[in-house]
């Protein structure tokens, strides 16, 4: 990254904090370590007014090439230089790995300033961070490649946490659970492909927080995660294998995204009544059973179904039910395998969509009964506004594909003459 050329004269009158500041946005080391060279005035701020440094391995091609005691000579004298450190990143995992001691002592040198750490290192032997870093004023952690063990609440606190994220981190179902009551503020929780160590045979994890308002939960595999939160606002999951995943919660819940995940018994409890999104992708549902889930969501304002199998060949998304239990839904997007009972049953009824002003349509096989199917819920959507079409092209089509095809680009042309003020869009993979 470079800076614009700046006007010498100007660049004496900038207060030494302002350089500080402009310093820290620049972010990468390499890229402070050069631009404070530029005058002492420069170099007064990298001391004492920098509150933002990063190291990453794919911010500079050199750092790949450099020996491991080289490298910990760099980055040593780099934050030995500085003075209140608010903002450090980090993100080495795929250099050699370091000694445990350098990194211990960039750790301890920054510890007491740090607002936020961004800690991906591989170290030998493995670096306890929550004891460096613990009974601090840390609002942010994020480590990566990474083993917690043996955690102990009354000497491991953290009172300042706000957010929270563990990638690729080995850690027991209990430590995880004793790790999250040693932090009382957290609101925010990001669980990404965790090496979960489990001591029972039920291979179950329960977290139990207060104040977590947002939780993404990633490529886990376990057979049971139950969840007790009561100020939660917002539930992600994705890639994930769970024979049971159970949120108890005081109903405060708004958002809910499913993706590509694999679960038997899902359960939010009372949570639903304030939900204003669901979105839910790449999963198998049994209609009956995920409409009664989120039936009392009379807030919900967009609702995703996407790619969405059926359990039972039988069962259809009711979009009348839809349009009496979600009265203020404004975004509806759909797209599943379509057989004649979604036109037949799906749209029976007078109902009315009154408020979707976005609607989205997706297939991944073209047939006619998808433009009977859009011509349907056009109907039903008198304000509707905007109109996604999204399809599946094969590179390879057959005679009969392109005639389908065909005739579902001229019925689009006849329905756009007809509903004139609306703005159509095509997306096609």
């Amino acid at each position: 990254m470079g800076l614009l050329p700046f006007p010498k004269k100007a660049m004496e009158h900038l207060p030494v904090e302002v350089i500080g500041n402009i310093l820290s946005r620049l972010g990468a080391a390499r890229d402070v370590v050069i631009a404070s060279s530029t005058c002492r005035k420069w170099r007064e701020a990298w001391r004492n007014h920098l509150h933002t440094l990063t190291f990453n391995s794919n911010d500079w091609p050199l750092y790949h090439e450099l020996t491991r005691s080289r490298l910990e000579i760099i980055v040593t004298q780099t934050i030995f230089q500085t003075n209140g450190l608010q903002c450090l990143s980090i993100m080495m995992d795929d250099v050699d790995e370091f000694s445990a001691a350098p990194v211990i002592a960039w750790l301890m040198y920054t510890r007491e300033t740090l607002r936020e750490l961004h800690y991906n290192v591989r170290t030998t032997p493995n670096i306890n961070i929550l004891e460096i870093c613990g009974r601090q004023r840390l609002e942010v952690l994020a480590l990566a490649h990474n083993t917690i063990t043996g955690v102990e609440p009354s000497y491991q606190k953290f009172p300042c946490l706000r957010s929270l994220s563990l990638s690729y981190v080995s850690v027991s179902a209990l430590d995880l659970s004793i790790f999250l009551t040693a932090c009382p503020k957290v609101e925010v929780l990001s669980l990404i492909s965790l090496d979960i160590v489990i001591s029972d045979p039920h291979a179950s994890m329960e977290l139990s927080t207060n104040s977590l308002k947002d939780i993404y939960v990633e490529a886990i595999s376990l057979d049971k995660i139950i969840l007790e939160a009561d100020s939660l606002e917002k539930l992600q999951l994705k890639d994930c294998t769970l024979e049971l995943f159970e949120l108890v919660s005081k109903g405060k819940l708004r958002l809910l995204k499913i993706d590509d995940v694999s679960v038997i018994h899902l359960d939010i409890g009372d949570s639903a009544e304030n939900l204003e999104i669901v979105d839910v992708s790449n999963f198998t549902i049994m209609w009956s059973k995920f409409h009664h889930m989120i039936a009392k969501s009379s807030k919900l304002r967009r609702l995703r179904l996407w790619t969405v199998v059926f359990d039972d060949d039988d069962e259809v998304v009711d979009i009348e039910t839809i349009s009496s239990c979600f009265p203020q839904l404004s975004h509806l997007s759909l797209s599943y395998e379509l057989r004649e009972a979604a036109i037949q049953y799906g749209l029976q009824g007078s109902f009315q969509l009154e408020n979707v002003v976005v609607l989205e349509l997706g297939w991944t096989v073209i047939s006619d009964l998808f433009s009977e199917w859009a011509a349907g819920l056009l109907q039903r959507c008198p304000n509707l506004r905007k109109l996604v079409i999204h399809g599946v092209v094969s590179e390879t089509k057959t005679h009969e594909e392109c005639e389908t095809l065909a005739k579902f680009t001229s019925f689009i042309v006849r329905l756009m003459r007809k509903y004139s003020k609306i703005d159509v869009q095509f997306e096609y993979d």
